[in-house]
Formats: C-alpha cells, structure tokens, sequence
C-alpha cells in the first residue's frame, strides 16, 4: 500500500468526521480571519491525524454540540494538513502553545479558555464532553 494514499484516507476521513457534525472548515488565513472577526461565541477544534484526535476529541466535539447551550459557531482547522490558516488560528491563541488536537472557545474573537492536548489525551470522549458542556454552560446561551 502506497503511504501518501494511505495518508490521503485517513485525512480525508478525519475532515469528514468534524464536517458532518456540522463544523466550518477553515482552510485559509483568510477564512480563520473571517471567522474569527464574527460576533459571538465560537467552538475551534484544532483538529489532527492522532489517536486522541480521532477516538477522543472528534468524537467529542461531534457529541458536545447535542446540548441546552453550545457556540454560536462551530469551526476547525487542521494541524498539519492546513498549516497556513492553523497557524493563523493559533495566532489568536494568546497565552497557549501550539497544541493538537485542542480546542479553543472564544468570544468576539478573543479566546476565553482553551482544552489542550493534555487536557484530550488519556481522558474519554465523554470526559471532553462535560468539559466543554461546562464551558457552554458557562458562556452560551440556550438555543
């Protein structure tokens, strides 16, 4: 089996896994921008091609958003793949390393607080849930 094909699947699944549970990709600078640059609280899942990505923050992500209150928007960008608007993304990101997967909430355009890989990695999709339901419950409204 050929690498990069190979490779082509497993990314092209894991953008697919985010997409669907209805998360905006951002691929460019300026549509991190433009994102950004709207009114409101917005949920950013810094996605990658890791385990953790895949068996616990997508899933997450994906299940989090089924709640009382959740983000105004959903987005994401890709670590490794779309590495002009990730690093864009991550510019926004004042006070927190690189960090992927993760997730950043933000409010206006300003981060209020951020899920790190350490914060993904060891812990259970359903752990990352409450976590970001807690930070929903704390920031959004009810929809």
């Amino acid at each position: 089996m050929d690498f990069n094909i190979f490779m082509n699947d497993v990314v092209n699944a894991a953008r697919e896994d985010i997409t669907e549970a209805g998360y905006e990709e951002l691929k460019t600078p300026e549509e991190v921008d433009q994102a950004f640059d709207r009114k409101g609280t917005t949920l950013v899942m810094v996605n990658s091609v890791c385990g953790c990505a895949g068996g616990v923050a997508r899933p997450a992500a994906a299940n989090s958003v089924h709640y009382d209150k959740r983000p105004d928007h959903l987005v994401t960008v890709f670590a490794g793949q779309d590495k002009e608007a990730t690093e864009k993304a991550r510019s926004y990101f004042e006070g927190y390393p690189p960090s992927s997967p993760s997730f950043a909430f933000m409010k206006d355009g300003k981060v209020v607080t951020m899920l790190e890989r350490h914060d993904i990695e060891g812990h259970s999709a359903m752990d990352v849930v409450g976590r970001l339901q807690s930070i929903f419950d704390e920031h959004c409204e009810e929809i």
